[in-house]
């Protein structure tokens, strides 16, 4: 189609989306079992003695800790500070003895290659898919060089496997950004000339984002999910090889009782060294972790947000999201929906399943510190809200336990700094209190303040031995595996590898410790987290930036290492690995988030993962499709409208009816704006982004901004 055919588009000759198919998706109430699906035919076998294996372990593992620990602090009777420590030790204990016992139970599915299972392997020839996919990719202020990059790649690997005719693609834009949003307008249009697929690719807009990314998809179901009985969830950052989405599709369309299949995505093209050191971890440790989840999960597996396929009729019907009750931040929409999407489907009858062993899954982690706790910030606020998820009535036991593990995951980083400051006051009492050697009663002997030093060395050896042994057996599975072994560089440089993250791992930790205690704080207190759009690349932060965020931080650090050692020489021992940590916050956050330092390491060959030696096909075609993409919304989006016909005219095509712009407070201020101005750049100083985003979604405002710019 030349310049002059696409400017005069309208309505009735561009279509950015294809004709709606309506599939209800009705509110699931928390407070009533919904109808069952039938009974569940892909349950594996010996399901209860696996779980029975890791909550028995888990069990076995805990009680010997407390009576340990017990014995430690039991020399001459419990303090109520020694039994407060004794109780959070056994909580905290607790927790890593239950991953450690999943991890048990996944080395030996890990090293036998036993992850496969609804009738997916890899062996088999690529099936062909009865009926129509769809692939879909939400976004929020994202890159769209990157966001087209996937897309493409993935495109030209299912034409290239003979199913592009078997996926519809679709990307769902929540973007509020309008330079980003004209900008996700031009790559769309840019993806459809570059594969010569005008007919299966899509794109929409959202004017208001509401539920997030759950509406998003949601909204999408409510619209054209009747058109296809499989969908495909990405993320911004995913990329997955034709072979994963047919084989994924197929496994459901040939298990009826399977309602949400999940991978396991392989975090890759991290560049700084944090980012490294995630897909490394990623890489390394993370299949022996899924393959122990979905050992025991069986068909009450859990769902992460994105690179799974879902039933899309199940899904409309069981996993609509109720508003919670309250006032954020507990209070209003689902944060982090996934848990509780798979939560409500394994509740209706439908199976929800882990599959570990599919290659071809990809995903990218932030690039520094500073991103992963803006991240999880977000994340820590969504895993609380499950508390009020957790009563809701017809759920699973094992869909309640993910929710508590996710809860968990948050609650123990203020419960390890409770536990450390207790241990600080039990030593800071010994050193300052005059001890009552007897009591107020008649006694021969004296009660002597005391713990057993012998012991208690002992007990941290065993819990650092519980920590470490997932890692201990991943590095051992991957001697297992020879290509894997020599894409992380030979058993030799991937033991050094692992010992590198696990002394870089220790540092950051009691930094991220003290983020997450802040961020379960702040929830607590009523601070909301809102929705950012993530970093994927550079992690490079200005140094003075830098000591602002974690000069806090350091100076805990200082503080607690000072008193310690004010205490006793021991007990600033004791807390060395801690101290350390919170002391090093500021060049650790530098460092990490540097790309000098995690080219240096790749230079060493070291956190190493198979997928950069030798990466395959689909990834390192969307590696260069988003290098020649390098995306540029610094024109602006009027001026990029303004300059380009046929971009205008499909954005004058996808504006939302009429109906969707009505009562927009917004609108109405911008265009009064726009009227009193006959200059482009004034206009653009006067409209909020918020102005300016809903003046783009109506005729009026876009005549009168392409006039202003001189279009």
């Amino acid at each position: 189609m030349d310049t002059v055919a696409e400017a005069r588009m309208d309505r009735s000759t561009f279509r950015a989306l294809p004709p709606e198919n309506p599939l209800d998706m009705p509110v699931q109430p928390l407070g009533r079992k919904p109808p069952r699906h039938g009974p569940l035919s892909s349950r594996p076998p010996y399901l209860f003695l696996r779980r029975f294996f890791v909550l028995t372990v888990t069990v076995l593992l805990t009680v010997f800790g407390a009576r340990e620990m017990y014995l430690v602090l039991n020399v001459a009777g419990l303090t109520i500070l020694e039994g407060l420590v004794l109780v959070l030790y056994v909580v905290l204990f607790a927790w890593i003895a239950f991953a450690c016992a999943s991890a048990l139970g996944g080395f030996g599915s890990y090293v036998r290659d036993s992850g496969w299972k609804l009738g997916i392997h890899p062996g088999d020839p690529l099936p062909a898919l009865e009926r129509k996919a769809a692939l879909l990719l939400p976004v929020y202020n994202e890159d769209p060089a990157r966001m087209v990059a996937g897309l493409q790649a993935m495109h030209e690997d299912l034409e290239k496997a003979g199913a592009r005719d078997s996926f519809d693609i679709f990307i769902l834009s929540d973007t509020t950004n309008p330079d980003v949003w004209i900008a996700e307008e031009a790559a769309f249009l840019e993806l459809r000339a570059a594969t010569g697929d005008h007919e299966r690719i899509f794109y929409r807009r959202r004017p208001k984002n509401i539920e997030r990314k759950a509406g998003n998809i949601s909204e999408w179901v409510k619209r054209f999910g009747g058109a296809y009985p499989v969908m495909i969830i990405l993320d911004a950052d995913s990329v997955m090889s034709a072979s994963a989405l047919v084989r994924l599709a197929s496994a459901i369309e040939k298990n009826p009782d399977v309602g949400l299949i999940q991978t396991l995505p392989v975090i890759v093209n991290g560049t700084t060294l944090f980012a490294r050191l995630q897909q490394f971890a990623g890489r390394v440790y993370g299949p022996l972790i899924a393959h122990g989840i979905a050992w025991w999960h069986g068909s009450e597996g859990n769902y992460w947000g994105h690179n799974a396929a879902i039933r899309t009729k199940a899904f409309a019907e069981a996993a609509g999201l109720p508003e919670l009750k309250g006032r954020k931040p507990f209070g209003g929409h689902i944060l982090s929906h996934d848990f509780v999407e798979a939560a409500l489907l394994r509740r209706a009858g439908w199976a929800v399943h882990m599959v570990p062993g599919l290659q071809g899954s990809y995903e990218e982690s932030p690039p520094s510190l500073t991103d992963v706790a803006v991240r999880d910030r977000r994340w820590c606020q969504g895993n609380l809200q499950h508390a009020a998820v957790l009563p809701a009535r017809g759920l699973h036991w094992v869909s309640r336990l993910h929710m508590l593990q996710g809860i968990g995951s948050y609650i123990t980083a203020p419960l390890w700094l409770l536990f450390l400051g207790t241990g600080m006051a039990i030593a800071l009492q010994a050193r300052f209190t005059t001890p009552s050697y007897f009591g107020e009663g008649v006694s021969l002997f004296p009660n002597w303040p005391a713990q057993d030093p012998v012991r208690a060395a002992w007990v941290f050896a065993g819990t650092m031995g519980i920590l470490l042994l997932p890692k201990l057996l991943s590095y051992i599975a991957l001697l297992f595996r020879r290509e894997d072994r020599r894409g992380a560089g030979g058993a030799l440089r991937a033991f050094i590898s692992v010992i590198t993250e696990t002394i870089i791992g220790g540092l950051i930790a009691p930094v991220m410790m003290l983020i997450q205690s802040l961020a379960v704080f702040d929830i607590l207190i009523g601070r909301d987290a809102g929705w950012n759009a993530q970093r994927r690349d550079d992690g490079s932060i200005p140094l003075s930036e830098v000591v602002r965020q974690y000069i806090p931080h350091t100076l805990f650090g200082l503080a607690a290492g000072v008193a310690a050692y004010a205490v006793s020489p021991s007990l600033f021992l004791w807390m060395t690995p801690v101290v350390v940590g919170m002391v090093l916050a500021i060049p650790l956050a530098a460092f990490t988030a540097s790309r000098l330092s995690g080219i240096a390491f790749r230079h060493w060959g070291l956190l190493l993962i198979p997928e950069e030696v030798a990466p395959p096909p689909v990834l390192a075609r969307a590696r260069e499709l988003m290098l020649k993409r390098i995306g540029d919304i610094d024109i602006g989006a009027v001026r990029r409208l303004a300059s380009d016909p046929a971009l205008l005219a499909a954005h004058r095509a996808m504006l939302p009816p009429a109906r969707a712009r009505k009562s927009d407070p917004d609108l109405a201020i911008g265009l009064t704006k726009l009227e009193e101005t006959d200059n482009l750049d004034t206009a653009l100083a006067e409209l909020s982004a918020k102005e300016l985003a809903a003046v783009l979604t109506d005729p009026r405002g876009v005549d009168r901004l392409v006039a202003l710019a001189g279009g």
